[in-house]
């Protein structure tokens, strides 16, 4: 099976792979079996028969109920529908879980970083967390022969906290997980002419990012707050998932080449 970053679709804008990312104990993220998009609510015939021929049999939909039923996700044959929406819609659960705070060791400031300090108060939010926790299981549980994505809307702030944390526990680095935040931004540029750049133009493009500028700092909200606060993804993984040590191992035995 062909390795594109970039899954060309005539209906999602912003459908890729995972795949292919290192560690920093030089393995690499497997191709084929984690990706990310935005909506899924356009797809088409053959948009659905390239999901079908991709394997994707889990669909994880981080979206609110309100987006979900004003734009319903299009299933595939043998597709499962997941329904973990991020951000929580009832009162009590909007506001974070202060029981967490006794076990942390440091929450870094973000309050001159507006994006990073949403995404730190939803790694806070209890409801969020189990949201995350849903979607661990479910790549825990996947066949080794099927695929999973998880999207958002625009396949940007809720996919891009779901692909840091996914990146985090495989190892990847803070800057590549930020690349990889960012390249939505690169996707939405081509998106209009629909042409879409190659593997090569992608990874030139990942070269020359800035991460010091505009957004480039936003995804530091989860990994800052995640080393900060529980010291390690380990840590997090067992303390506020509620994942064993066992599972980490798994997922990454599942998901390293």
């Amino acid at each position: 099976m062909a390795h594109d970053r970039i899954v060309k679709m005539d209906g999602p804008l912003n459908f890729r792979d995972v795949g292919g990312y290192q560690n920093e104990a030089g393995q690499a993220v497997k191709w084929n079996k984690i990706y990310r998009s935005d909506s899924l609510s356009r797809l088409t015939s053959t948009d659905q028969d390239k999901l079908v021929e991709l394997r994707v049999t889990v669909d994880c939909d981080l979206r609110s109920q309100y987006e979900k039923h004003s734009a319903p996700d299009m299933l595939w044959p043998d597709a499962r529908l997941v329904d973990v929406p991020v951000y929580s819609e009832k009162a009590d659960d909007s506001q974070n879980d202060h029981r967490i705070y006794r076990l942390l060791h440091h929450i870094p400031d973000l309050s001159g970083n507006f994006i990073g300090r949403i995404y730190q108060q939803t790694l806070l939010n209890s409801h969020s967390r189990k949201m995350f926790a849903e979607i661990f299981t479910e790549l825990l549980n996947l066949p080794q022969d099927q695929a999973l994505v998880y999207h958002c809307s625009a396949g940007k702030d809720r996919t891009g906290m779901v692909s840091a944390l996914i990146l985090m526990a495989l190892g990847v680095d803070d800057d590549t997980i930020a690349r990889d935040y960012l390249l939505t931004n690169k996707l939405y540029d081509f998106a209009a002419s629909r042409q879409l750049p190659s593997n090569d133009e992608i990874s030139r493009m990942i070269a020359q990012m800035n991460l010091t500028r505009g957004e480039g700092d936003a995804i530091l909200g989860i990994t800052e707050t995640i080393r900060g606060g529980w010291g390690d993804f380990a840590s997090f993984f067992t303390k506020a998932l509620g994942f064993s040590t066992e599972d980490l191992a798994k997922l990454r035995q599942l998901y390293l080449e």
